[in-house]
């Protein structure tokens, strides 16, 4: 790769808090010239419409801020970033595919950070799938983005242990500074001339789609680790759900009881104490320490039954 200026001209691409750190270490280090992020959208119970982190950081900074609904038919988007004449555009969680129209624009192309050990895990939620999985390495990647989901060359990799209890939201934390860091690094890379791209084995490619509501309701007949692991995978979003007697609850916090074992049918109430509900799985058995009904608070399965009864020997799920 030719030798770049001392500053890179630089149009921003993200939108959620994961790409806050790379932002502000941007903001130092190159010339960010524009940002763009998602639309403006309802969020919560009440639809209040908000914007999103990246836009939220980015004003106030003198920078231009667009939030296409669909980059690839914002003619005026396209048509900005040909008079921007950025170095590269950087790519953190922006949240849609870019067209060809704008790959071609920057001169050393379109850099992605993404949040796990390509080619593995590629898709909308890596972190996630990587802890419902329960891997114990996982890490950041930068590539060169083209047309397809995350199949560009590999410029640099880091990786981290993942901790057995970490969650998705501790560990997105983690991975965004961490890719803050692999990103400054690719990018003085970049300016010097030593980035070597390296193409994607295709053999070892994953897929994981993105998480809906649903991927967080609890399956009773999976043993306790495959429970647990998914529970960490959906905090904060979806968050993890059951039924008792057709109310659903919320369970903001679990924990692992008894690992082996056919302690009953799975999702039968085994127990109740100041500890939590004991409740059996296909293998073992999990402790729920807080549930929370909707429109209510979390709470202790002891606070809980102050005014709801759970019979020894119900079946969650139902």
């Amino acid at each position: 790769m030719p030798r770049s200026p001392k500053r890179l001209r630089i149009v921003f691409m993200g939108t959620p808090n994961f790409a806050l750190p790379s932002l502000e270490v941007l903001l130092k280090s190159e010339e960010v010239v524009a940002v763009i992020t998602q639309p403006d959208r309802p969020k919560g119970r009440g639809g209040v419409i908000a914007s999103p982190p990246v836009k939220i950081a980015a004003e106030g900074k003198s920078l231009l801020i667009f939030q296409p609904e669909r980059i690839k038919k914002d003619i005026l988007v396209l048509q900005t970033l040909v008079q921007l004449a950025p170095d590269v555009v950087v790519v953190v969680a922006f949240g849609q595919m870019l067209p060809k129209e704008v790959l071609s624009i920057p001169r050393f192309g379109c850099i992605n950070l993404h949040p796990s050990l390509l080619p593995k895990y590629r898709g909308a939620a890596p972190m996630q799938w990587v802890l419902i999985y329960g891997e114990r390495e996982t890490g950041v990647t930068t590539m060169q983005v083209d047309e397809k989901m995350d199949s560009g060359p590999i410029l640099l990799r880091r990786t981290t242990a993942v901790d057995p209890n970490e969650t998705a939201e501790t560990l997105s934390t983690r991975l965004a500074k961490m890719g803050a860091d692999l990103l400054v690094e690719t990018l003085s890379r970049l300016k010097e001339g030593t980035l070597i791209p390296t193409e994607q084995d295709e053999k070892e490619a994953t897929l994981v789609p993105i998480l809906k509501k649903e991927d967080g309701l609890i399956r009773w007949h999976d043993d306790v680790r495959a429970i647990f692991n998914r529970w960490r995978g959906v905090i904060p979003w979806p968050g993890t759900t059951t039924f008792c007697q057709g109310k659903r609850w919320k369970i903001p916090s679990l924990r692992i009881g008894g690992i082996e074992g056919i302690w009953g049918r799975p999702g039968e109430v085994l127990g109740l104490s100041e500890n939590g509900l004991e409740v059996a799985s296909g293998s073992g058995y999990i402790v729920v320490e807080k549930l929370q009904i909707e429109g209510g608070r979390p709470m202790t399965p002891v606070e809980y039954v102050r005014g709801h009864s759970i019979p020894k020997g119900s079946v969650l799920g139902h």
